[in-house]
């Protein structure tokens, strides 16, 4: 109760406050009114005890209340400590039921355990006798072979007392006289089978070639080097030179072809050792001849839409020689290499034709063998593919053609048979024996290739590239049947002089290195253009 007593205190101070002022109000106003003042006061007093005794009431109450709360509160929180002790004892129940299952489950393992060991215990005996039985019996086997051996022995010394030689003797003897007597009997079958399959093997080969020659029926080889274009007109070749020839040396420049304007009537000879050059300029001048404008900035813009045309149409040839041989899954980037084929020969010979005559051919003779007619075709039709790259590449065609198809992920036999097919790789299978074979039929046959053509592009090349090893050097071409090369070179990187030293070292390389009739004009053409666009 210490709350209420407080609250009596400060009552009690605050009523001896209040009476406290009330006398000095009173002793301050009149003295005089004292008799006055003290009946008033009488009153007040009276009045106070009233209050006092009205705030002690109400103070009693606010007390009790207070107690009545606080003794609930209390109440409350014993209640809670029950409940919580309640739960602390159940919890503790709950563990203490969880300890004695994990003793009771630790009691048990612990008398498996040692039933366990009863039982490896009663195992170890048993191994032990068992052991020393398995030793008793070791010991008599050993005592029985003994007495075999030496039985043996008396054996053989009977024998060889009998015979008189020794086992050793006899055995060499024995085995002498079968080595002879197989070696005799393996040479005659070896022999005979030899020369069975020689004979076979002849007749076989002339058969599968034989067949494969008549199965596969190939165009003759008929290449030029000049390319005619029909005029409607003889006043379009006045058009066609130019004005002081500069049309004609524009597209000469350009083309890299040579243009031959002689009497022969509404036509001009277009002149190249490389065919696709010479098909680009034809169909340049074909568009320009019938477009009607021509001149230096109207051929060059003819020009390049004629490149992209022919890269276009060199595409379609490898995919119409794909189809042709039933590939359908080269990797994409070896389809524009193919097509290049198409405009290459080789001593006369259309190489892209030439690749699928062979796969034919390595086809047919395939079937006749027994063997995989897929994988053949296509190495024989794969073989020549590095022909397209040796300008860009050094090294012989078939090594470069067989890396090409191996970092395109082409199978590995594939891969052998096109770099043994000349024998750069020793052939270790039946695919690579069969593209060789292919390819000896498809060149040695009759009108299938022409030597002084491949001699002649061979010069062309080296004239070309002699020129081109050179620095400053931009486009050289060969022109006039190799008697004459025209190179472009850098205005910013060649000056006047350096034009004429060009010349001279590039005529002396060519004296150098290349064998040729007659003699050869080396011409070199600086050009500085400066344009620009009017708005």
């Amino acid at each position: 109760m210490p709350e209420l007593g407080w609250i009596v205190a400060g009552v009690v101070v605050v009523a001896a406050a209040v009476l406290a002022w009330l006398l000095w109000r009173a002793t301050v106003r009149n003295r005089l009114e004292r008799d006055s003042w003290e009946r008033r006061s009488r009153a007040d007093m009276a009045s106070i005890r009233e209050s006092a005794q009205v705030a002690a009431e109400t103070i009693r109450a606010d007390a009790e209340r207070l107690l009545a709360q606080a003794q609930e509160r209390a109440r409350e929180a014993l209640d809670d400590v029950e409940r919580r002790r309640g739960e602390m004892e159940a919890s503790l129940t709950a563990q203490r039921a969880e300890l004695r299952e994990v003793r009771a489950t630790q009691e048990r393992r612990e008398s498996r355990l040692h039933e366990r060991e009863d039982r490896v215990s009663a195992e170890a005996e048993g191994l032990e006798s068992r052991a020393q039985r398995l030793e008793a019996q070791r010991t008599q086997l050993k005592e029985q072979r003994e007495s075999l051996r030496l039985e043996r022995d008396q054996v053989h010394a009977e024998l060889e007392r009998v015979a008189g030689l020794t086992v050793a003797e006899a055995k060499a003897e024995v085995l002498a006289e079968a080595e002879r007597q197989a070696k005799l009997t393996a040479t005659a079958l070896a022999r005979d089978i030899e020369g069975a399959a020689k004979r076979e093997a002849d007749k076989l080969a002339r058969s599968i070639i034989v067949t494969a020659i008549q199965r596969v029926a190939s165009e003759q080889t008929s290449e030029s080097v000049v390319s005619t274009v029909d005029l409607p007109s003889d006043d379009m070749k006045g058009r066609i030179i130019g004005r002081e020839g500069r049309n004609i040396r524009a597209f000469e420049q350009i083309t890299g072809v040579n243009v031959l304007i002689d009497d022969t009537p509404e036509s001009v000879l277009l002149s190249s050792f490389d065919p696709v050059r010479r098909e680009i300029a034809r169909l340049t001048l074909t568009d320009l001849v019938a477009d009607g404008r021509i001149h230096p900035a109207r051929i060059e813009e003819v020009y390049e839409r004629a490149e992209r045309r022919i890269h276009e149409r060199i595409e379609r040839e490898a995919e119409d020689a794909l189809t042709e041989v039933g590939i359908v899954d080269l990797h994409p980037d070896l389809v524009p290499i193919l097509g290049s084929l198409a405009y290459r020969t080789s001593y006369g010979q259309n190489v892209l034709r030439h690749l699928v005559e062979c796969a034919h051919l390595a086809g047919v003779m395939a079937a006749e063998l027994g063997l995989d007619v897929a994988t053949c075709k296509r190495a024989a039709f794969l073989h020549d593919i590095g022909k397209a790259l040796t300008h860009e590449v050094e090294g012989p065609h078939a090594l470069i053609g067989a890396e090409l198809l191996r970092k395109h992920g082409e199978h590995e036999d594939i891969v052998h048979a096109v770099e043994a097919h000349h024998n750069e790789v020793e052939p270790r299978t039946v695919e690579a024996v069969l593209t060789q074979a292919a390819d000896a039929i498809s060149g040695s046959r009759p009108g299938a290739r022409r030597e002084s053509l491949e001699a002649y592009v061979e010069r062309m090349e080296n004239l070309e590239g002699i020129a081109l090893a050179h620095e400053g050097v931009l486009r050289a071409y060969a022109m006039q049947a190799g008697r004459e090369v025209r190179i472009m070179v850098a205005p910013d990187q060649v000056d006047d002089a350096g034009a004429h030293a060009l010349a001279r070292d590039i005529a002396a390389e060519v004296e150098r290195n290349l064998s040729y009739p007659g003699q050869i004009r080396i011409t070199v053409v600086r050009e500085s253009r400066a344009t620009e666009t009017a708005h």
